[in-house]
């Protein structure tokens, strides 16, 4: 079942594309104004604890079967088991992402709106004008659709170029790049008067504001950030060579996925401190609030309210980018090699189709608002369905298919390296994804349902 001449990772590569396939728009967006709802530093260290204790368990489940598999998320499940059921599980995460891609991309494409915007200073004014610049911008019948369509055109370049020269190229440039952009916004941010009120919220927990609801959304966000159950991981674990240490990559990865949330949180709360705005802004924080924390902020000097601006939304287009890059990859080596296309060609098929897809959820928002599937938008619907259904399916059957289908012996061979890497906590791993995951995941399942 594997495939043959198939390209490989760096050793680099390896953390840093994996890293960009969970450093998204999770992070950088949704990251912050979870934490501003759910209290801040208690809602973090929840957060940093669901990871190391579910996440870092459930990647390396993925990036079992991707690395034995060496192939396609559908080929890699189908080739561990006797059944050839099983390879469903890899199909439900191709139709997972491209479905995220096709909304994502509208979001993606904000960004690069907001990015091209904050050149000339057009969203910068009073509050009441950019709250209206993005109600008229995201309504509009043609800008949104384009700019997701060119997202999705850059991503598509990237992804024709194959695994070493597209991929892996792109977030080695990226990753660093992201990380030197998030450094310095964080700098500006926390040197402004009255930003201590900020960072004490991130790194002052009180623990009298945890419910069950929080711990909930700790986890979700755990599974959402990390990209579990989109066949993502299994997919870049099928470029992973024989020399790579499963279990210490995903804690890499789990690290710098981390360090980068929080670092968003210092980019953010610090700036939105010092001007006297409630951290609990919602989705709406990243293109209403923030323009506005911008322009008080700096209103000294507003030429570097420009430019904290400008390279606030190139940091969200660039850490859009690591994502619809991996999200884009899923889906292209899937027809790639099911149907045995140039890649180019398997490429070309997953951009219309998410293109098409992406311009349906742009309308949707506002130009066509009969555009609603369950009585949600195109683009809620999309969101909907993959975090509060495809997502946990996915994950969930992935812990189930390692812990209880896949032989113990394959396992153990794999996260060993055929035995040339120690690993004293196999035993506890294996319970994890065998009992712990699959609860937790049934929780975060049952809470999105609001079955509790």
């Amino acid at each position: 079942m594997k495939t043959s001449n198939r390209a490989n990772f760096s050793k680099l590569g390896v953390i840093l594309a994996t890293a960009g396939s969970a450093v998204g728009l999770g992070n950088v967006w949704r990251f912050p104004y979870m934490t501003g709802h759910n209290g801040g530093a208690a809602f973090i260290l929840l957060y940093i604890g669901c990871v190391l204790i579910l996440g870092i368990p459930g990647m390396v489940a993925e990036f079992v079967v991707g690395r034995h598999g060496a192939s396609n998320a559908f080929r890699s499940y189908a080739s561990l088991s006797r059944s050839k059921g099983w390879g469903a599980v890899g199909v439900l995460g191709v139709i997972t992402a491209m479905i995220i891609l096709g909304f994502y991309a509208v979001v993606a494409g904000w960004c690069l709106q907001y990015l091209f915007a904050s050149f000339s200073g057009s969203v910068l004014g009073d509050p009441d004008y950019v709250a209206d610049y993005f109600k008229t911008f995201s309504t509009h019948p043609v800008k949104p659709a384009l700019w997701a369509l060119a997202f999705i055109a850059v991503t598509h370049v990237v992804v024709t170029r194959g695994v070493k020269g597209g991929v892996e190229r792109a977030s080695n440039l990226l990753m660093p790049t992201l990380l030197l952009l998030l450094v310095g916004i964080v700098v500006a941010s926390c040197l402004l008067p009255g930003a201590g009120k900020g960072i004490e919220f991130l790194f002052k927990p009180d623990f009298s504001v945890i419910t069950s609801s929080t711990i909930l959304e700790a986890l979700g966000q755990a599974f959402f950030s990390l990209s579990l159950g989109t066949a993502c991981l299994c997919t870049y674990a099928s470029y992973f060579d024989r020399k790579t240490d499963l279990m210490k990559s995903a804690t890499q990865v789990a690290l710098i996925d981390c360090v980068i949330a929080i670092l968003a949180g210092l980019m953010i709360f610090p700036a939105a401190a010092a001007v006297g705005v409630n951290p609990d802004s919602g989705p709406s924080l990243v293109f209403i609030t923030l323009p506005n924390v911008f322009q008080q902020a700096f209103s000294g000097i507003p030429m570097l309210g420009n430019v904290v601006a400008l390279m606030f939304y190139a940091l969200l287009s660039m850490a859009a980018l690591t994502s619809t890059i991996s999200i884009h990859e899923i889906a292209t080596v899937f027809f790639h090699e099911e149907l045995h296309l140039s890649r180019r060609a398997a490429a070309t098929i997953v951009s219309a189709i998410c293109g098409v897809f992406a311009v349906v959820c742009a309308l949707s928002v506002g130009a066509v608002p009969g555009l609603r599937l369950f009585g949600l938008s195109a683009m809620d619907f999309g969101d909907t369905l993959t975090s509060q259904y495809l997502l946990p399916i996915g994950s969930f059957f992935t812990c189930l298919f390692v812990g209880w289908v896949v032989p113990k012996a394959v396992v153990f061979d794999e996260l060993t390296n055929s035995g040339t890497v120690s690993l004293r906590i196999y035993r506890l791993w294996l319970f994890a994804v065998r009992v712990v995951c699959p609860i937790a995941i049934l929780l975060i399942f049952g809470h999105q349902l609001q079955l509790f």
